[in-house]
């Protein structure tokens, strides 16, 4: 059994400065995470809060998830909201 990977949580800011940066990077970070092989779901959405970012997304297993965070850790957009908070959750589930 394979188990998929869902991350989910908060990108959180503390200016509007950075929620600037967020919807600045946001969009190329989306099409390369959405084009990873294995991502099944990616999903980044403003909260009613304008500093609060719903982060949802989900891996067809384990090694697809690190691919990402590897892939990611690399990236511009890594370095342009290193620091933005981050408060997620990582699950992974069962599934045939």
């Amino acid at each position: 059994m394979l188990e998929t990977v869902r991350l989910s949580g908060m990108l959180i800011c503390a200016s509007p400065e950075e929620s600037d940066i967020v919807r600045k990077y946001l969009p190329e970070h989306i099409r390369l995470t959405r084009g990873e092989p294995g991502c099944l779901a990616f999903d980044v959405t403003q909260t009613d809060d304008p500093l609060v970012w719903h982060v949802d997304e989900l891996f067809v297993d384990r090694a697809a998830f690190e691919a990402h965070k590897a892939r990611t850790a690399a990236s511009e957009w890594a370095r342009r909201t290193s620091a933005i908070r981050r408060d997620y959750a990582i699950i992974a589930a069962g599934r045939s």
